[in-house]
């Protein structure tokens, strides 16, 4: 008997910390990060990690040739057969590391696009994986096939080289990213439609948003009852989910539903082309009527991950007039010192709110708050409504802002009491 099943892939990670770099972070917490990715990704066997500190970068490997001989020995000694480097390393560094070390590199982006083909369950998530990764690659083709070129091309016999493998390779590519983006422009249009049926129905969309691993599936799972995977490991949800909640009312009883999105994680250094892959998905985003920013206050690092966060969320185009409640996630794993000082900043501080979504500590009071921001002061108004804009006048009396109505030659004279969201939506019909 043999056993065939296949054995981890012994791993080494590296972030590289050049000494002159203004970086936000420390580079033991960008490490630490980076070791936390590798072990998101199963049949990895993490047998050490250390940072590189650079004076400069050397454009063939990266590292100094110094350093580079010091790692090869270690590497071979402990039958290291891939190395995980935590930043940015150009196809020619990639290459030349491989053949020095001898081993298989991947860079943060290329590892993060691993995590993400290896966690993508609905259709719509492997179409966006893919065509991130095709991206990716279309930017690292080497020459490794010039020997296959045409060497002749044009007309007569005097023409100029043909089509290399290399180009052949790259229109390959291009033909795939454009069947893709057909395929998610169908996707796009379908999520529009889904958008569009829940503008119709009376209850405002509120997104879950954060750095990965804060706890947005932990909280959504609290909040709603769901069973959406939530563990503490990096980018442990890809398909968002929507669920709806019925809110706790003043009196005690039921008040206002609303619906709560699940959304993907953030991260530092978010590789631009699963951005623009995953934008259909990140566009549930601005559709929030408001926003939970979830933050795991437990991290060292926990404001240099809101600002990353920030950051994305205004590359994405969120609208600063989106009410934002910042969500202190996480209090079960700050020592009860702490947490006195955490309970008194927040006190102070309009719109935070200290949770545990593990065990349930300030969810209510979260809840509370969520209520309040949807009501909202409600003012009259008149309004003039053509015969044939019969859907708009539906709509009106199926959020119940319709206080009178009277037909006259010119239309329906309506008298409405209503929010601002209200009116705004109403607008966007």
């Amino acid at each position: 008997m043999r056993d065939t099943a296949a054995q981890p892939t012994r791993t080494y990670v590296l972030h590289p910390a050049l000494k002159s770099a203004n970086a936000r972070r420390l580079p033991e917490h960008g490490l630490a990060e980076a070791v936390a990715l590798a072990a998101a990704l199963p049949e990895l066997d993490i047998r050490g990690a250390e940072v590189v500190r650079l004076s400069r970068t050397s454009p063939a490997t990266l590292i100094g040739s110094g350093k580079v001989e010091d790692l090869k020995t270690r590497f071979k000694a402990d039958e290291i057969e891939l190395v995980l480097v935590d930043g940015t390393v150009s196809p020619v560094q990639q290459r030349n590391l491989e053949k020095e070390w001898g081993v298989k590199l991947l860079d943060r982006t290329s590892l993060i696009l691993e995590i993400f083909a290896d966690r993508a369950r609905t259709r719509e998530g492997v179409l966006q994986v893919e065509l991130a990764a095709l991206s990716y690659q279309r930017t690292r083709l080497v020459r490794a096939w010039t020997h296959l070129e045409r060497q002749r091309g044009g007309f007569g016999f005097v023409g100029g080289p043909g089509e290399t493998q290399l180009e052949a390779d790259r229109r390959a590519i291009d033909d795939q990213v454009i069947r893709l983006k057909r395929q998610l422009d169908k996707v796009v249009k379908t999520r529009e439609l889904h958008r569009a049926s829940r503008r119709k129905v009376p209850f405002p969309l509120v997104a879950l948003v954060g750095y990965t691993n804060a706890g947005k599936s932990t909280l959504f799972n609290r909040m709603t009852g769901a069973e959406v995977l939530a563990k503490d490991m990096l980018f442990a949800t890809l398909d968002p989910t929507m669920r709806g909640i019925t809110l706790p009312a003043p009196d005690g009883g039921a008040g206002r539903k609303i619906i709560a999105s699940d959304t993907v994680g953030f991260i530092s250094d978010l590789p631009t082309q699963l951005v623009a892959a995953f934008r259909a998905t990140l566009e549930e985003v601005l559709e929030a009527d408001l926003i939970l920013h979830v933050r795991d206050i437990s991290h060292p690092e926990t404001a240099e991950q809101a600002q990353d966060v920030a950051e994305i969320l205004t590359s994405l185009g969120v609208k600063p007039a989106v009410p934002v409640l910042e969500v202190w996630n996480k209090l079960d794993l700050v020592d009860p010192a702490a947490r006195a000082a955490l309970a008194l900043g927040a006190t102070g501080r309009d719109r935070v709110f200290p949770v545990s979504a593990l065990t349930g500590e300030g969810v209510p009071t979260l809840l509370d708050a969520i209520s309040l921001v949807f009501d909202e002061a409600k003012t009259d108004q008149t309004l003039i409504l053509p015969f044939a804009e019969g859907r708009k006048r539906a709509w009106l009396h199926q959020e119940g802002v319709v206080m009178a109505e009277v037909e006259a030659e010119d239309g329906y004279h309506l008298t409405l009491r209503w929010t601002a969201r209200q009116e705004k939506r109403f607008r966007d019909l």
